[in-house]
């Protein structure tokens, strides 16, 4: 039997909690707290988050590390996402980690994230700390939460020695922790105690050569691409002859140029890293996550990443409208392809796969959300692409086809349980459960169909006046449950191509809701707005008031058009439909036709209506 040795000078956690529970800011005043900046030093907040998207929207996408010293131990600290859709960067973030401090918001408790983080992390058989954050709220009630949390570990099957968890209360936005919601605390020293107590130390076989598992790519400009991992066995020197052992269990031979580790949230070079610390090797090409670096005298591979199948699959395509190329840098299909081949490369929940046509690509992931943040970062370098809708994935086993179910939560006011509710069972949705604590506020479960959430966000919203909140996690795979209607209404489509005129609007405002305004190009087969009916509506909007020598000069200046609210991606990729696209640029967010010709979407549309008719009458 293997004697394992503990490293007492290291301990590696990740912070795991729901989106917005307070998971980063808590990390910044870990980073103050343990000296890592001088005391008049200006720190901008929430640190972590150092994508534009992630400060903008106020929530972590990528997992990154940092480390903090307190007492003479080093620290590692991953502060992962939130969000079920980077459930991907979660699992590769739990391979670098020996513990992990759930984060639960002391008025919302566990929430479905939370669910899904926790799951992960008791699987990795991880030692748990629970923080009960934001107990100084109004509506806070911790001792509820608390035994809420309780009940989702026994709910996970977690065993005796996890569900003994060490338990404190903090206000994470001033840096407090203590060890009872009564306490006045000071700092944050109680949960450093706790860290370095609680979470054991990284484990490692003394008799094993170097072994490190790459769990995450970073790339630099001056050192070229970065392998990012946790030492299993062994130590390593900055000129040690090193072999990578890929998917395929080829040996290939590498060397490095730079060996770096964690220094607060910036890199520090290292002559040596020892067993169980977070290891950045530079200049290494060729490798990829999962893979195995090892000595070259003794390669030993260790078991790769395992993460859940993606769930839903969108189509990249390139942009084929007549305003192709007018605003975006990088418009050919290489480009797009190369660029989503290396954002696969980085996140191991998505794949790539080409497609027959060669200017089409299939990108697999974990939700719409997530989609929606790679065509945003990619709009924002410039690339110019159309989206297909999103579409689930289906399995077979059997001869019956299964597909993707999800738990859903729903937090509503009283007054909207009934349209909630009727909206969901029409798209097959099943209540299980219904919590009302007499607040005002009702909690309602239901099993839905994954696909049965594309496009309901936006119409939950509006239903709810803007007060819902809706989360959901992967809970399985069941038989199809049947076809729905996800749309009511249908487009109005330009017939032309022009420019947007307010007098042609006014007139096709009773129509439906408009998307463009005047001035905006348009183009055959483009979405000008959303139809009040079922059916889609070839119209004008480019057509101008006749003009004649009676006609007053300011005549048209009394015109007021209803004000369009801007398209976002998000609720463009939830409105289209299976015959729809959107058209991405750095500038723009046009919604279109597949089929951009009229007379062409005619005769397929008679020719479908026909085929219908003959196998109803056969």
């Amino acid at each position: 039997m293997k004697t394992l040795t503990r490293n007492n000078n290291l301990r590696n956690i990740a912070i795991i909690a729901h989106v917005d529970h307070g998971k980063t800011t808590l990390v910044d005043h870990m980073f103050r707290q343990s000296g890592l900046f001088r005391q008049n030093q200006e720190v901008a907040e929430r640190l972590m988050d150092n994508m534009d998207l992630e400060k903008e929207r106020g929530i972590t996408i990528s997992a990154k590390n940092c480390s903090v010293n307190w007492n003479g131990v080093k620290i590692n600290i991953l502060d992962t996402p939130g969000h079920a859709d980077f459930g991907g960067e979660v699992e590769r973030a739990l391979m670098m980690v020996d513990g992990v401090v759930l984060l639960v918001d002391s008025s919302e408790g566990p929430l479905p994230q939370t669910r899904f983080v926790l799951r992960k992390a008791l699987e990795a058989k991880h030692k748990c700390i629970v923080i009960v954050n934001k107990i100084d709220r109004k509506d806070a009630r911790p001792k509820e939460v608390l035994d809420e949390i309780y009940g989702l570990f026994l709910d996970l099957d977690a065993n005796e020695e996890q569900i003994d968890f060490p338990v404190l209360y903090a206000v994470g936005r001033e840096g407090i922790a203590m060890k009872t919601p009564d306490e006045k605390g000071k700092d944050l020293s109680v949960l450093f105690e706790t860290i370095i107590n609680e979470i054991p130390g990284p484990e490692y076989d003394s008799a094993e050569p170097f072994q490190m598992l790459v769990a995450d790519l970073g790339y630099s400009d001056y050192l070229g691409r970065l392998a990012i991992g946790k030492i299993a066995n062994g130590s390593i020197k900055q000129n040690d002859e090193l072999v990578c052992i890929n998917e395929a269990a080829q040996v290939l031979p590498l060397k490095i140029s730079k060996l770096q580790v964690y220094d607060g949230v910036n890199l520090g070079d290292t002559a040596s890293a020892e067993a169980g610390d977070i290891a950045i090797l530079a200049g290494i090409e060729d490798v990829h996550i999962g893979d195995t670096i090892c000595n070259r005298d003794n390669p030993k591979p260790l078991k790769r990443i395992a993460v859940d199948e993606p769930t839903i699959s969108m189509m990249f395509s390139i942009n084929t409208s007549p305003l192709s190329g007018k605003e975006g840098k990088h418009v050919q299909s290489n480009k797009i392809r190369e660029r989503l081949f290396k954002e696969a490369l980085r996140n191991v929940a998505l794949k790539v796969e080409d497609t027959p046509e060669g200017d089409s690509f299939v990108v697999k992931g974990r939700g719409e959300f997530q989609m929606a943040i790679i065509i945003e970062t990619m709009r924002r370098e410039g690339y110019e692409l159309s989206v297909a809708r999103p579409q689930v994935i289906y399995r077979m086993n059997n001869g019956k086809r299964l597909e993707p179910i999800e738990h859903l939560f729903v937090d509503c006011d009283e007054s909207f349980v009934g349209v909630v509710s009727e909206k969901l069972s029409r798209r097959k949705g099943r209540m299980i459960n219904l919590v009302n604590h007499g607040s005002g506020r009702v909690r309602m479960e239901f099993s839905i169909p994954s696909r049965s959430l594309i496009g309901y966000r936006n119409e939950f919203l509006t239903d709810t006046r803007g007060t819902g909140i809706m989360n959901s996690y992967l809970q399985g795979y069941e038989e199809f449950r049947g076809e729905f209607s996800s749309r009511l209404t249908g487009s109005l489509v330009s017939d032309r191509q022009g420019e947007a005129l307010s007098y042609a609007l006014y007139n096709l405002e009773t129509r439906g809701i408009l998307f463009v305004v005047p001035n905006d190009p348009v183009y055959e087969g483009m979405i000008v707005g959303e139809h009040n009916r079922d059916n889609d509506l070839d119209v004008n909007p480019c057509k101008g008031k006749k003009l004649t020598n009676m006609r007053a000069s300011g005549k048209d200046d009394s015109i007021m058009l209803t004000p369009v609210i801007p398209m976002t991606l998000e609720k463009a990729i939830e409105f289209i439909k299976d015959d729809e696209l959107v058209e991405v640029t750095p500038k723009s967010i046009r919604l279109r036709k597949a089929i951009l010709a009229s007379q062409k979407r005619h005769t397929l549309r008679n020719k479908a209506f026909s085929d219908k008719l003959e196998s109803i009458n056969a």
